[in-house]
């Protein structure tokens, strides 16, 4: 079973046992406009909760992927290497940023709901 919950910095996880598929939310893409570029981590690499992960550009503005919660990356999206854009199609689902394997996945408790992230962004 997956459980899905969400930053206030607009990123979402879909967390399953210890590994968790991370990207940004609607919210965000929505804020960012078209996504021309992303550059994400290397697999392996480990991050504390609240580094920045991935770099996002747009034809808006610059922006980042950080890390909703501390673990080590196990996958990455390569689809949006060469497709972007896939972000602002189907953030949710096949615009996925990166998979990792989480340092704590009870810390995942702490991060808000689908209820209390829609109250934020209302």
């Amino acid at each position: 079973m997956s459980i899905l919950k969400f930053t206030e910095d607009h990123e979402w996880l879909r967390v399953e046992g210890d590994v968790a598929t991370v990207g940004i939310t609607d919210y965000a893409q929505n804020a960012l406009g078209d996504i021309v570029f992303v550059q994400l981590p290397d697999v392996g690499a480990s991050f504390a909760q609240g580094d920045e992960a991935a770099v996002i550009e747009s034809v808006k503005a610059a922006g980042e992927l950080k890390m909703p919660l501390a673990g080590t990356v196990v996958e990455v999206n390569p689809a949006l290497v060469d497709s972007p854009a896939t972000v602002n199609e189907d953030p949710l689902g096949a615009g996925w940023f990166i998979r990792i394997r989480l340092d704590d996945s009870a810390a995942a408790d702490a991060l808000l709901d689908q209820a209390a992230y829609e109250k934020l962004t209302a």
